[in-house]
């Protein structure tokens, strides 16, 4: 059963209280779930990383955690859950969601428990700027976003939901302590436009690494579009596999293992 391996606690800080499940040892990573919440392709990429030598803690921000991602239940979040509530920033370009508040204080806190060099975080769909956001925090030095899709507003202009202080303090970061942030998405996917991904290349430079995945790299048998690169998509070999391998290892290499 999902998330059966792992602890279960309450985490409060930056205003939110939310659940978070832990698993593994070594330095930690913070995986952010994406839409509809912590199913269970989410928890076996999780895994993986505790296999790679990892702490995963995974919160659940939305949705049941465990239950298998399906077209209704994605609809049924998007609008009981994420489009009402203060915590997300769904439309607009220049600022982060006020959870990230509480991520910030939960990777420190991950830093605390586990030590290491520093923290990774990757955000998934909905929530993939949020490890862009969360590099105010000093402990985060692995940033990755897989399938960033907002703020759905702008997308062809390039919005990216973090502000200009964090981006900023982003571009600081990354030239003050040699550090990298990576993306992943499939080029034909419309919730993540080339200008998102070239307004990246633009406010960073070679210090952001792209992974962009033509459709013929995803898994064949999902009836989605392809979009989801680690979990729904991910398949067995060839590029797509390829991705998270080198997901894998731009954390174990930022982490110091």
């Amino acid at each position: 059963m999902p998330l059966e391996d792992y602890a279960l606690g309450d985490f409060s800080g930056g205003g939110y209280t939310r659940p978070v499940y832990r698993r593994g040892s070594g330095p930690a990573v913070i995986v952010i779930h994406e839409v509809p919440g912590l199913h269970p392709l989410v928890v076996d990429f999780a895994d993986r990383l505790v296999a790679a030598g990892m702490t995963v803690f995974l919160p659940s921000l939305f949705g049941t955690p465990g239950k298998p991602a399906t077209k209704g239940y994605a609809l049924q979040t998007i609008i009981l859950n994420i489009c009402i509530r203060r915590e997300f920033n769904v439309w607009k370009d220049g600022k982060s969601s006020p959870i990230v508040d509480w991520l910030r204080a939960l990777a420190r806190h991950a830093h605390e428990q586990c030590g290491g060099p520093g923290v990774g975080a990757i955000g998934m769909c909905f929530t993939g700027g949020f490890a862009l956001a969360m590099m105010t925090e000093p402990s985060v030095v692995a940033p990755v976003l897989s399938q960033p899709s907002m703020p759905a507003l702008g997308g062809g202009k390039g919005s990216i939901d973090a502000s200009p202080a964090e981006i900023a303090c982003a571009r600081r970061r990354f030239e003050a302590e040699d550090l990298t942030l990576l993306g992943l998405r499939y080029r034909s996917d419309k919730l993540v436009p080339d200008a998102r991904f070239e307004r990246l290349r633009a406010e960073f430079g070679d210090r952001f690494e792209a992974i962009e995945l033509d459709d013929a790299d995803a898994r064949p048998d999902t009836g989605l579009a392809p979009h989801s690169v680690l979990t729904i998509h991910l398949p067995d070999s060839g590029p797509g596999k390829a991705a998270e391998v080198r997901t894998i290892a731009f954390f174990r290499q930022r982490l110091g293992l």
